[in-house]
């Protein structure tokens, strides 16, 4: 049986830099891969490290207007920003195009049989919508993959489960009308953080209309009350829409010390996390599932807690790294708050999907 887990990185990742006092830097791929290679991750028998190749215009058009990717491309060559967190430069073109590129390979790897998984470094730029960029995100390379290997590879049903901190507001747009890719969001309460989107009543239309699944959760929310939620929904979902393969996109953001997310995620949240993915895919879609991991906002953990989903993903059983930090206690009105959006959304979504029925 094939379990290798492709691993698609390039060193001008790293061009993604938004700027002194920004965020989101270049180093952290770096960091991550160094990290990776410190701890044996990428010495693994069943892994294979490659570069990708820069995604094309017809490729960005699969899912961005011509108009949108144009302005993109002007205000690279003026070196212009696209919004004032979102700076456009021909170097953060190129990575950009080079990360779209990135999670597409590892569609096509993945639905092609060359390998069961691939990891995309750096993917997750879900804020992207068809005519607008914004939350760090010019391109997105989540909605891009999805969509070539339905066009290219005759997919018909695709999973997304955005497990990042923030809403995937330009993901869930994309397909907000398509009952071809069940959208499934977890992430922080959207009137607590940006892009203050992703409510439980936001379901999709017309054709769409539960295909798009939104799990907020209150701040200081943790491992079990988080790992609980996907169960409840998550899992069942996947069971019933059967995907021919998983898409997962996030990152170290919903970790307790991130700066720019409150959610309460340990490093082996993270883990068991990652297993969590990793074992539905292999039950429900023969194992085809591509994680991307690309946000994340305190470099001292952002490294540790890729490592740890990629150790998941890999098929590690155990991982011999430490959390840098002591843990806080989640906050006792956590799992009540969660135990209601979970009912809520059952009962949104029951004449819909007969496994909430």
């Amino acid at each position: 049986m094939n379990n290798n887990v492709l691993v698609m990185y390039h060193e001008k990742f790293k061009q993604y830099d938004l700027g002194e006092g920004h965020p989101l830097r270049g180093d952290r791929y770096v960091n991550a891969m160094n990290f990776f290679k410190k701890h044996g991750l990428l010495d693994l028998d069943n892994v294979i490290v490659k570069e990708p190749q820069p995604a094309t215009i017809e490729d960005l058009l699969m899912v961005h207007d011509t108009k949108y990717v144009n302005t993109i491309f002007r205000l690279a060559k003026e070196g212009m920003a696209y919004d004032a967190e979102t700076p456009v430069s021909p170097g953060i073109l190129e990575a950009a195009l080079l990360f779209v590129g990135n999670s597409i390979e590892c569609g096509r790897a993945v639905m092609n049989g060359d390998v069961e998984k691939a990891i995309s470094i750096g993917g997750g730029f879900h804020h992207a919508g068809k005519d607008y960029g914004g939350g760090f995100c010019i391109f997105n390379d989540v909605a891009t993959a999805a969509e070539w290997v339905r066009a290219k590879m005759n997919v018909k049903r695709v999973l997304i489960l955005d497990y990042d901190a923030h809403f995937g507001n330009g993901t869930s747009d994309i397909f907000y009308q398509d009952p071809g890719v069940l959208f499934i969001s977890i992430h922080q309460d959207p009137r607590t953080i940006y892009p203050g989107r992703g409510f439980t009543w936001e379901i999709g239309e017309g054709p769409g209309k539960g295909f798009n699944i939104n799990i907020p959760l209150p701040p200081g929310t943790g491992d079990n009350t988080y790992l609980h939620a996907l169960k409840e929904i998550f899992i069942p979902l996947a069971e019933e829409f059967k995907p021919e393969i998983i898409f997962a996109n996030g990152g170290s953001d919903p970790h307790f010390a991130d700066r720019l997310g409150s959610l309460g995620l340990t490093v082996d949240g993270f883990f068991k996390l990652a297993h969590l993915i990793r074992e539905t895919a292999d039950r429900i879609c023969g194992g085809r599932l591509v994680l991307m991991m690309g946000s994340g906002y305190n470099p001292e953990v952002l490294p540790i807690c890729w490592y740890a989903l990629a150790s998941g993903i890999v098929g590690l059983e155990r991982i011999n790294v430490k959390e840098p930090y002591n843990p806080p206690t989640e906050p006792p009105y956590c799992i009540r708050k969660v135990e209601e959006t979970i009912n809520e959304l059952k009962g949104l979504l029951k004449e819909k999907w007969s496994c909430f029925k």
